[in-house]
């Protein structure tokens, strides 16, 4: 079965079509709402067909270019679509397929993940529009971290918050599912897995299941990110209602898109343009420091929670692709046994550990939409 995986971002939307595990073919649409949008197209192995101007005002606009790409140069239409909702509410997490109650359930979410649930509903409905009939399938990031223990789940809140939904839901699990999958519970041990790009999360990984996260209730928690504050004194955001007069969706603008690398360089949340300025900006190396401080932070908080480190695993395109974040991340882990090698690092080699290092560091691609692919065709099997 030809299944298109379609993985939604703020600005931007990945699709791909698979049969079985292997991947047919992708379509990169990025700039989706600005005058610079663009589609990528690749094909087997990743070779690239064709980059194109493609002007979209919304995600389903997207979809439908996305489309006309993969399907312009001749690949298989599908036979369903998978897709990644990054929040299913305080019930909804296994992969189901999708009708009208999910749909219903889906918008009445939208409220823990308003950045991005409207873009994938949105492409829910133009894939209906586009191919009326075919069966689609909802894969949710929160799944992989349903049954963290109590002591990582719960909010030091009243209780009947807690059962409003008011929780430590966790993101990014197709990603860790992805690496999971492909390295094994075995080899991963008492893991760390960084999924660093955009939008940024590390997950405490135990037997091959999550023990904590860092994001909470909304992907904006954690460590700071792109454009995302992170987590926050509670205390900042009730004086900002008070002293600033923010209101809820500024406060929602602020923490969700004038926070954490763009708000510190003041010029970009972009990694790469951030590495190239740090010397020449302090304040671009402020943003990449802080940057990597709150990482290293994070993972050596986890390490406790684990009781130790046997893996660190960087994924998402920072992880795989940012050596100097990489290199500044393992130099505050040195004494929980992370060492890297230089040159191993440099080259974004898979192992970039060095020999005798106690605990093994890693890059892995990640391949959220291989896992959509799967979740898709177990759904639909069943």
């Amino acid at each position: 079965m030809i299944v298109l995986c379609l993985n939604s971002g703020s600005s931007s939307l990945k699709l791909a079509l698979f049969s079985g595990d292997e991947r047919l073919a992708s379509c990169t649409v990025e700039g989706i709402g600005t005058a610079k949008g663009v589609s990528r197209t690749r094909g087997k192995g990743g070779a690239a067909l064709r980059e194109e101007p493609a002007r979209m005002a919304n995600h389903g606009d997207a979809v439908h270019a996305g489309l006309d790409a993969l399907l312009g140069h001749g690949f298989p239409s599908p036979a369903a679509a998978g897709h990644r909702f990054v929040h299913g509410g305080p019930r909804q997490h296994e992969p189901c397929r999708i009708d009208a109650r999910l749909l219903a359930v889906l918008r009445a979410a939208v409220p823990f993940a308003p950045l991005h649930l409207p873009a994938a509903i949105l492409g829910v409905e133009a894939i209906s529009a586009r191919i009326p009939g075919l069966s689609q399938v909802a894969c949710f990031d929160t799944h992989f971290h349903w049954e963290m223990p109590e002591i990582a789940r719960r909010l030091p809140l009243p209780r009947e918050l807690y059962e409003a939904g008011v929780r430590r839901y966790g993101f990014h699990g197709l990603s860790y599912e992805s690496v999971v999958a492909e390295l094994g519970s075995d080899a991963l041990g008492r893991a760390v897995i960084a999924h660093l790009g955009n939008g940024a999360s590390m997950v405490a990984i135990r037997d091959g299941r999550s023990i904590d996260t860092t994001m909470g209730m909304t992907p904006a928690g954690g460590f700071m990110m792109g454009t995302r504050s992170g987590d926050l004194d509670p205390g900042v955001l009730v004086h900002l209602l008070d002293a600033h007069h923010y209101d809820s969706r500024r406060l929602e603008e602020l923490v969700d898109r004038r926070s954490g690398l763009l708000a510190t360089s003041e010029s970009t949340s972009d990694m790469r343009a951030l590495l190239a300025a740090r010397t020449a900006d302090g304040r671009a190396a402020l943003a990449v420091e802080m940057f990597c401080y709150q990482a290293a932070k994070a993972a050596g908080a986890f390490a406790t929670a684990l009781g130790g480190l046997d893996s660190l695993v960087f994924t998402g395109g920072i992880g795989e692709h940012a050596a100097p974040v990489r290199e500044a991340i393992c130099a505050r882990l040195e004494h929980l046994g992370v060492v890297i090698d230089p040159a191993r690092n440099a080259t974004n080699a898979r192992v970039i550990s060095a020999d005798g290092s106690h605990c093994i560091a890693m890059v892995l691609p990640a391949d959220e939409e291989r896992t959509i692919a799967r979740q898709t065709n177990a759904v639909l099997s069943a």
